[in-house]
């Protein structure tokens, strides 16, 4: 539910809410200590009171207390203080007449310290203190013990608004502090939002980096979509280059299958429009080539990823790819012959595209061979974690110096028949399949050898 609100609502939660349990936390920590520090200084009053009632029994012979002393017990932390003080023989010398009964305790002796004790008094708890020393009263000496307690309620009381006070001051700073926080945020988020300004201004036709200043923390978003940008910029510049290029290429097939099927309504019956039909059906096949081919190459450059490897024997495949490129090739009575090595060669590969490839390259030389072509072979080798394909020609041949220019679309080294959609689409494959395909020195005739790398086992 958070991840579908605002950065800044994130952000404020984010620091906010953990500042509050902390705050909560702290807080009844303080109230624990500041109701131990309470109970101590409550005690220490209670002791004053008894030693001040102590010497008042001993200065005014047990008839009255000091105003002192007085204003000592009304005036006390925590609320009244009550007192009951006896003397030697545990004669009532001044007080409340009846303190808070502690049953099984006896009187501390002279010199013991204060003894502090919890009791009811009058139905209420009590926190109680005793204090016993030597006195003399009208002439007679002995131990004198006061008694004072305090109502728990009052101090309780006082310890609660204490309490109220130091919630209020917290509370106020958390609402200043995340007042602070969502205003700050707020502040320190301008850059994104003038970044989002920025990225809205973008138009299909003003793809240009952005050179905003954004602060270090996004810096990387504004590096990936400048990368983004540009790489959108190249895939529409390479579509309309394609585009371009292709309508080129398409236009003299169409051409030529027009010419003919105007000289075929035109040709007079027999074998004048016969021969007319055949060379029509023969320019179709190459003008839907030509299509074929365009598009195959147009599907590698945009779908990369679609391409979906299975392992095979590239012996096999290369065994399917001869068989269905044969029947054009025996046609011209051009030896055609096929040597596939002894191991197996596990790549792994999408086969209809490797079959591809391989024709590709075979008609690349059945096409560009010449007058002087007479054979064409193909073979299969391991190389290393390589497995090699070579188709080789005794035609006019070609160099690896010609590498750029026969790889390139639409490029031939010599006029003549062909797309030059053939060797470029056979080279995408192999770059596809992680492989290569490279142009090998030969005395005669071309020399061409497509490498993938060996499947790993285990």
């Amino acid at each position: 539910m958070l991840l579908t609100r605002s950065l800044r609502t994130r952000l404020f939660v984010m620091i906010v809410v953990p500042l509050t349990a902390l705050a909560c936390v702290l807080g009844v920590w303080r109230y624990q200590v500041a109701q131990g520090t309470a109970n101590e200084v409550f005690d220490r009053a209670l002791l004053s009171v008894a030693l001040a009632v102590s010497r008042d029994i001993t200065v005014s012979g047990g008839d009255a207390l000091s105003p002192t002393t007085r204003d000592l017990i009304s005036e006390a932390a925590g609320g009244d203080i009550f007192y009951h003080a006896t003397g030697p023989d545990g004669i009532y010398i001044a007080g409340y007449s009846y303190p808070p009964v502690q049953p099984g305790q006896a009187d501390p002796a002279v010199g013991a310290p204060p003894r502090y004790a919890e009791a009811r008094y009058r139905g209420n708890a009590v926190r109680v203190l005793q204090l016993t020393e030597q006195v003399s009263v009208d002439g007679l000496s002995g131990d004198a013990t006061v008694t004072v307690w305090q109502r728990n309620s009052d101090r309780q009381a006082l310890a609660r608004d204490l309490a109220r006070r130091a919630a209020g001051l917290i509370g106020a700073l958390l609402l200043t502090l995340a007042a602070v926080v969502w205003f700050g945020v707020q502040w320190g988020l301008k850059p994104l939002t003038k970044l989002q300004d920025a990225i809205s201004a973008r138009s299909v036709d003003d793809l240009s980096t952005i050179k905003r200043r954004v602060p270090r923390e996004a810096r990387g978003i504004v590096d990936t979509l400048n990368r983004l940008f540009s790489q959108v910029c190249e895939s529409i510049d390479a579509q309309q280059a394609f585009i371009s290029e292709a309508a080129h290429q398409l236009r003299n097939p169409a051409a030529a299958v027009q010419s003919l099927a105007e000289a075929v309504r035109d040709a007079p019956e027999g074998a004048e429009q016969q021969r007319r039909v055949v060379e029509l059906v023969a320019a179709s096949r190459d003008a839907a080539r030509v299509a074929e081919q365009l598009l195959s190459l147009e599907r590698l450059r945009l779908s990369p990823r679609a391409v979906r490897l299975t392992r095979h024997d590239l012996n096999s495949v290369c065994r399917e790819a001869c068989e269905s490129a044969a029947v054009p090739v025996l046609a011209r009575d051009i030896g055609f012959e096929l040597q596939l090595c002894d191991t197996a060669l596990d790549v792994d590969v999408e086969p209809v595209l490797i079959e591809e490839a391989l024709k590709n390259l075979i008609d690349n030389a059945l096409t560009h061979g010449g007058d002087a072509l007479t054979r064409i072979s193909v073979s299969t080798r391991r190389e290393s974690a390589s497995a090699t394909v070579t188709v080789e020609d005794d035609g006019v041949g070609l160099s690896p110096d010609d590498q750029a220019r026969a790889f390139g679309r639409f490029s031939q080294l010599a006029p003549g028949a062909g797309s030059g959609l053939g060797l470029s689409i056979a080279r995408s494959v192999a770059e596809r399949h992680g492989g290569t395909l490279g142009i090998n020195a030969s005395p005669k005739g071309a020399s061409l050898s497509l490498s993938l790398p060996v499947a790993s086992h285990g």
